[in-house]
Order: structure tokens, then sequence, then C-alpha cells
């Protein structure tokens, strides 16, 4: 369920405070007063409402000072301000200052229900365009900070400011090719042209070419009328064959003939038509085996493959798994108009360590499930399935510092809480930034105790 707004109402008339609050709280919203500016302030930055109703004068300072200095750091609240008959102009005023609309005292309380509907009606599509943006910039796949992705992040946006027009994508199902491509078109000068994607093993074999090239009408039975290919409406931008691996061989033969000139052909038509597309081909399977085995054509492997680009598997960076799920944690919270979820360092120590099957689209189905469960809960391992857990946990060697893998259980039980200390505590440090009075903190010690624990466990 969609939790109510919060309202922040910032006005010294103790009656008409009282009222509104009985009125509001009746309607199901959280309220919340402060009787000066300053106060109103303070209340701002500690409770992040969705909606001030800000009078414009108050006992220390006036509305238009408070809207001027409002915080905006934990998202920027929407404002309606309140004014006497004599302050319309003030109001006005306000309101191209940023206030989304304003109210003359005394207002019928119909009229202030309907003009805050529809502030934060608007005010929540201006956050839903701001979120979607943000997304469109940052992948879900090209999120961490392990240095395979740092320089994976590097290489798009070197190919995508590039002129080639041929890319191949490798890597496991899930790690996340399809937004690799996207994010090639987004950082090109072709992101203001289309992106077609096509999922080569999702259509029968008949089907695919008139897809992908289009079709006239007549061509074939059930072709009731001409249809345009995906290469047409790609035209001056990129086009994404996913599972190119899966294209039957006498489709690679045409494949190969468009991306030699741009020219190609409808089924059924007499003329030859011409595209400007840059194809990104993308596929989890070994091409060059495939070549070998005379599955894939080898001059087909060879012209798509200008730029190779390998995505690692998760389990190969598992420290990028916690800022994935964090990330996962407030896109699904969000999206469900929640609380996201908390994720302790115990927790996500357990995400690094496991091996993720599924790559990233196996952690962003935990995320979003955990999300719907248990809104606004902090994640124990009572709530995460089975397997992940009871991940095994990569640790260091006290004495070495050299990594080490645990397979199975540990020797002793001494061993085991070792081990489970010392990922404890090598979690708070990466969640704190390698600040060590804040983790610490996180794991409610002292900080001389924490520097105890890293020195005899050898962690450097």
């Amino acid at each position: 369920m969609q939790a109510m707004p919060t309202i922040l109402i910032i006005d010294d008339e103790t009656g008409l405070v009282s009222s509104l609050t009985f009125a509001l709280e009746e309607e199901g919203y959280k309220v919340y007063s402060a009787a000066t500016g300053e106060s109103g302030l303070q209340a701002i930055a500690d409770l992040h409402p969705d909606l001030v109703l800000l009078d414009l004068r108050l006992p220390d300072r006036s509305g238009l000072d408070v809207l001027e200095v409002m915080p905006r750091e934990g998202g920027e609240p929407q404002v309606i301000m309140i004014s006497a008959h004599g302050d319309t102009r003030a109001a006005v005023k306000a309101v191209k200052m940023g206030a989304a609309d304003y109210l003359t005292k005394p207002f019928d309380l119909d009229d202030l229900l309907h003009t805050m509907r529809t502030t934060l009606e608007r005010g929540r599509m201006a956050s839903e365009i701001k979120f979607h943006r943000r997304a469109a910039l940052r992948h879900d796949g090209l999120i961490g900070e392990s240095s395979a992705m740092r320089d994976l992040s590097a290489t798009v946006t070197r190919i995508a400011a590039s002129s080639t027009t041929r890319i191949l994508v490798l890597g496991e199902s899930g790690t996340g090719k399809a937004l690799v491509a996207r994010a090639i078109h987004a950082g090109s000068a072709r992101a203001g042209g289309p992106f077609i994607e096509i999922n080569c093993a999702s259509l029968p074999e008949q089907l695919i070419e008139a897809e992908l090239f289009g079709a006239e009408k007549g061509a074939y039975t059930g072709a009731h009328q001409r249809r345009a290919g995906l290469v047409t409406l790609a035209d001056k931008g990129t086009l994404f064959l996913d599972e190119i691996g899966e294209m039957p061989l006498a489709l690679q033969a045409k494949l190969l003939h468009f991306l030699e000139n741009g020219q190609y052909r409808a089924i059924g038509a007499s003329r030859s038509l011409q595209a400007d597309v840059r194809v990104v081909a993308a596929t989890n399977r070994d091409l060059a085996g495939e070549v070998a085995a005379g599955r894939f054509r080898e001059d087909l492997y060879y012209r798509i493959n200008v730029i190779c680009l390998n995505i690692p598997a998760l389990r190969s960076r598992g420290e990028d798994a916690a800022h994935l799920a964090e990330h996962f944690a407030h896109r699904f919270a969000h999206e469900e108009g929640v609380q996201p979820i908390r994720l302790a360092a115990p927790i996500k120590a357990l995400l690094a360590a496991y091996r993720w099957p599924g790559n990233v689209r196996e952690l962003k189905n935990l995320i979003e499930r955990l999300t719907i469960l248990y809104p606004g809960r902090e994640i124990g391992t009572t709530e995460l399935p089975p397997e992940i857990a009871r991940a095994p946990i990569a640790v260091l060697s006290p004495a070495t510092a050299v990594p080490t893998s645990l397979s199975g259980e540990p020797a002793s039980i001494g061993d085991a809480l070792a081990c489970t200390e010392r990922e404890l505590l090598l979690a708070a440090l990466r969640e704190n930034g390698g600040h060590k009075g804040h983790a610490a903190d996180t794991l409610g010690i002292s900080r001389h105790a924490f520097k105890r624990r890293l020195q005899r466990l050898g962690i450097q």
C-alpha cells in the first residue's frame, strides 16, 4: 500500500493549525506543524515532507525567506503559500520563486484539499520524470566500484563516442548485455535516433527475416499488408541483435550483406533499400566455437567483431553486489511507493560471497521480491533464500593477508567465529568508505575496540 503524503504546516495561528491538522488527518495525511520560520526549516530538514503549507507572515522571518533557503537535500517538497488578503502580490512572487500555488485566508477546506491533491500529483509526476531521467543515464548493469566495472564503463564511453558501427557484446545470461547496448546508444551521436531491439532466439525461423528486413503484402502466407522491418525503423539509430548466436545460417548471409554495404531487401520487394544503422550484437555463446562447429558464419563473425566487449559475471566482482542491491532497493521502493529495504553489513557480505548463477538479473529479482514482501524492513538471513544465507564467504588469511576460500564448513568453531568477525569488519569498512570511526559506529563498538580487532585479524 502506498504511504500517504507527509504535510508540514508552518504557521503561528494556533487555531488555524489545530483545525487544519484535524481535517487533514481525517483525510489520511500525516501532519506536522511549526510556528516559526526557523523551526519550520529544521522540520523540513528532519521530516522531508511531501508538501509544505507555508504562511507568508511568520514571527521571526517572512515565508519568502523560508522558501528561499529551504533545504533541498532530501528531495524538494511542494509548497503552497498561505497569504492574507493584502499579501497577494507577495504570494505571486512566491510562485515565481518556486511555490506550486497559493491560497488567500480565509480559504475553504475543499479548495485547500483540491489544491493539495493537484500539487502532490504534479510533484509526483515531476519526481518520476527525474527518476527515469537518472535511470536512463545510470544503467543497472553498469553500477559498481570494482576495477572491472570501472574499466567497462570507461570502454563503453569511448566506444559510444566513436564512429564504429559494428560492436559485439559477450557475457553470460543476466550480466546486462542489453543495458550495455543501451548505454552505448545513449552516449553516442545517435542518441536522438531510435534504439531498436530484437531477440534472435524469440521468433520462429521463418519470421525473423520479415521482422528484421520487412515484407511486402502477399510475400508469404499471412502477409496481409506491407510490413516495415526493424532495420528500416532503426535508420540513423542503433539496432541491437540479442542472442545473435541463435540466428539461422540462411539469414546470417543476408545480415552479412547488409553489414557490408548498408543495403537490404524486404521479402517480396523488387528493389533494395539503404539504412544507416549502428549494429550492436550480443550473445552468451562461444561464437568462435560456433564457427568451428559450422553453426555460425566465419565472415559474419569477423564482420560484427570490429570491437568486442566482455561483460564480467557478477561472481567475479562480488564487491559490486552491495552497490547494485542498494540501487535496486531504492528503485523498487520508488516504484512501489514504499520505504526501501535496509541491508546491514553482514547481509551485504553474504551478497558479496554468493556466486550469482543468474548474475545481475538474479540479484535484481531478489531485491524486487524483498521490497514487495518486507518494505522498509532491515533484511536478515531469515528473509534471504537459503542458498544465499548459507553462501561460503571469501576471507583473508590473518597471517598472510592472501585471499582464500572456505569450501564447506570451517575446520572449527573458532575458525567460523573468526571468519564471521573478519567479514563483518571488512563489510563495515566497505560500507563506510574505509572510515574506521564510522565503521565502528555501524557495528556498535568503540573505535579502539574496532582497531584492536583489525590488528588481531591481520587486516590492513
